[in-house]
């Protein structure tokens, strides 16, 4: 559906302003400014600015028991909410802020929808229309099973699983299909220049049904061209060898400050030429990052100091330019800027969807930071250099003078891109290395997503229960658990991501490590927080109450590594998503260099498998033995031990054993991931400014998928 050609900064200025709509086929406003008495407030309603009417005041929660954490359950998905707590104390000023930073995070959607796969837009915008069109809704089970297909689309932004990388496959028919498409105006779907529905139905009924057509989004077994055999849109016409040869002519390894390199284009091949297409204004993407530098550029005008006023004034002019030197110089001005209460992450910024570990998929987080709770964080990233002198890590590979670690924990307002639905709940940022050793790096927890998931945890089945070996496991977990969790993910990122060093002349894990890179350094961090869980250091600073809590850590890694993520795998697949890898190759690691000591032992007890810790101090010597060869093979760019290491311990599956937790998970009723509805901010206009804010929680999954797809929908099919 090809957009008018129009001025967006002015139109959504002028929206702004007044609070009237003028964009074609946008409903009117019901209630717009210019419809009011001078000096009466009004709620902004208008497509254009992503907002809709309030009907009604806000929702008001005054404690968890009120609020409703769990929306829904389908396939192997739970649709949750999370609060916002504090939101209301905050000036409007901040929230005008977080406003403008709300926009410009959602303003990317259908940026990683063709990230991730170049007919994933029209498809959704198939799926979208197919819901809207009311004459085919029924009761069948076609329309159950369209409707299940619809929302794991929607979840995973594309019909890859968002975290084993395989093609959805739908369970309705494709006559259903069929029948449904015929059934929508022709004008409201899809379609190219000069395609009939029918020609339409053709095209799409393999690309959804076909599972040889496109089958993985991100590829990454040994062995194989991992371009050719990956859908994800980051390259078009080019082998593997060619992109690689492509960069390497790019890449100096002697740069003490290099840019990332492609973390920002496409690399296809046109004419027989390679060449790159820049995600910038004007460039590929340009209509959905114009429209996000729209809303930096707003966030500007309300920055909370000059720090962060020039922060953002970099992330704008990096998104105007497209020049990865402008990219580095925000993060260094992002990581100076520790004062601000309100925070942003935007940009292309992980690559784990990059076979080759090269190209950022858009993401955005936008949040405040929580104050109290802040403090744990805090006070582990205040020991930074202790840690780090203190570590098993060779002498040479520690960073002698550890610098401007920020470490906090922030409550989420919205997430945007590839952190949603499903988001992390623990951010180190930058990723650029000679950033973080000479400026200094970000560690967050979210907070209240990492609440929303323990409170949601409460609801079905216990895997707890099912899996741990012993009652005095099982209370441990219940006394410690939490806590444990929030420690090992504030040392991940705050310590883990931020320790060592690589050698002079070594080039970065993505040139020397290439597709093994994103799992060792996620197995590296994960190994500083497993190894330092069991430190009394922790208790000393006032973090930990005893060392109990590290032990609750330490039996649910090695469950979940060895067991029970296996829950999240199809019969007969492998492991490739990187966390995955780096959870199992850890476990499986100290578990087979621990047998000599029976360190873990694994037990059969009616006819279900455990795996029992009998020595806690030898597991952790064992962490920081494999602490010490990881940071080695990183400093040193050792491919071919990275390379043994995850093959051996981090890709394959004991398929005995992964069909007994499938039988066992079965009976819990707990779906193995989950993700968030987003709250919805709606600014409150009067005399054409932005005095208020309002906060809601919307509780509707499909309704909140429908509403971004309409607001939202800023590229062509194909860009």
């Amino acid at each position: 559906m090809k957009k008018t050609q129009i001025s967006i900064p002015a139109l959504l200025l002028a929206a702004l302003l007044a609070g009237s709509c003028s964009q074609k086929n946008t409903p009117a406003a019901s209630a717009s400014a210019a419809s009011m008495m001078p000096g009466e407030a009004s709620v902004v309603k208008n497509q254009e600015l992503g907002t809709v009417s309030q009907t009604s005041p806000p929702q008001v929660i005054q404690g968890d028991s009120a609020f409703n954490y769990v929306t829904e359950q389908f396939a192997d998905l739970r649709i949750l909410r999370y609060r916002v707590p504090g939101f209301e104390n905050l000036s409007a000023k901040q929230k005008e802020l977080l406003y403008y930073l709300y926009e410009a995070a959602l303003s990317g959607r259908d940026i990683i929808y063709d990230q991730n796969y170049k007919h994933n837009l029209r498809i959704r915008r198939t799926l979208d229309a197919l819901v809207q069109n009311k004459r085919d809704r029924s009761t069948s089970p076609d329309w159950e099973k369209f409707m299940e297909y619809t929302k794991r689309v929607w979840f995973a932004n594309g019909i890859h699983h968002h975290y084993s990388a395989n093609k959805i496959m739908p369970e309705f028919s494709q006559e259903y299909l069929a029948a449904a498409i015929r059934k929508v105006p022709a004008a409201k779907l899809p379609l190219t220049k000069g395609e009939s529905v029918e020609s339409f139905i053709k095209w799409i009924t393999p690309i959804l049904f076909d599972p040889k057509v496109d089958a993985k989004q991100v590829n990454k077994a040994a062995g194989q061209d991992l371009i050719k055999t990956s859908a994800v849109n980051f390259y078009e016409g080019l082998t593997q060898k060619e992109v690689e040869a492509f960069y390497a002519k790019k890449e100096n390894k002697n740069d003490p400050q290099p840019v990332s390199h492609g973390l920002n284009s496409k690399v296809v091949k046109e004419n027989g030429q390679i060449t790159e297409k820049v995600w910038k204004v004007g460039g590929m993407y340009g209509p959905a990052i114009e429209r996000i530098v729209f809303w930096l550029d707003k966030a500007v005008t309300v920055a909370e100091n000059d720090k962060q006023r020039l922060a953002l004034q970099k992330l704008a002019e990096f998104y105007r330019t497209g020049d990865l030197k402008a990219f580095d110089d925000y993060n260094i001005a992002w990581v100076k800027d520790v004062d601000s209460q309100i925070d942003v992450v935007n940009g292309f910024i992980e690559v784990y969807d990059d076979p080759l570990g090269l190209k950022g998929s858009y993401e955005s987080v936008v949040s405040f930071r929580d104050e109290e709770a802040t403090k744990r964080i805090k006070a582990i990233g205040d020991q930074a250099q202790w840690f780090e002198d203190n570590s098993p890590l060779l002498p040479q590979h520690k960073k002698k003078n550890v610098v401007g670690i920020t470490a906090k924990v922030i409550t989420t307002v919205v997430e945007g891109g590839d952190a949603a639905p499903a988001t992390p709940i623990g951010i180190n940022l930058p990723n650029a290395n000679w950033i973080r050793k000479e400026h200094g790096s970000k560690s967050v927890n979210l907070g209240n997503i990492v609440h929303a998931y323990n409170e949601s945890a409460n609801t079905g089945g216990s895997a707890l229960s099912e899996f741990a070996f012993s009652q005095e496991e099982i209370d441990r977990a219940k006394k410690y658990g939490s806590l444990a969790s929030d420690l090992h993910t504030d040392m991940h990122e705050v310590i883990g991501h931020a320790s060592g060093q690589i050698n002079p002349g070594v080039g970065t894990p993505k040139q020397t490590l290439k597709n093994y890179a994103s799992t060792m350094e996620e197995g590296r961090a994960d190994l500083v927080a497993l190894y330092y869980v069991m430190d009394p250091k922790l208790v000393q600073i006032g973090v930990m109450p005893s060392l109990d809590a590290g032990k609750a850590e330490y039996d649910a890694y090695i469950r979940n590594g060895l067991m029970t993520q296996l829950s999240r795998l199809e019969p007969g697949e492998k492991i490739e998503e990187d966390h995955m890898r780096n959870r199992q190759m850890v476990a499986a690691w100290a578990f087979e260099k621990g047998k000599k000591d029976n360190v873990i032992e694994r037990v059969t007890r009616q006819g279900k498998t455990y795996f029992k810790i009998n020595d806690y101090q030898k597991l952790r010597e064992l962490f920081g033995q494999l602490l010490r060869e990881t940071q080695r093979i990183t400093s040193e760019g050792d491919f071919k031990a990275a390379q043994n290491l995850v093959e051996t311990y981090g890709v394959n599956v004991d398929q005995a054993l992964h069909k007994e937790v499938l039988q066992r998970y079965s009976k819990l009723n707990i779906a193995p991931y989950s993700g968030f509805i987003q709250p919805k901010l709606t600014p409150v206009v009067k005399d054409g400014k932005v005095v208020d804010v309002l906060l809601v929680y919307p509780d509707n999954f499909t309704q909140q998928m429908l509403e971004y797809g309409e607001v939202y929908n800023l590229l062509p099919h194909y860009n």
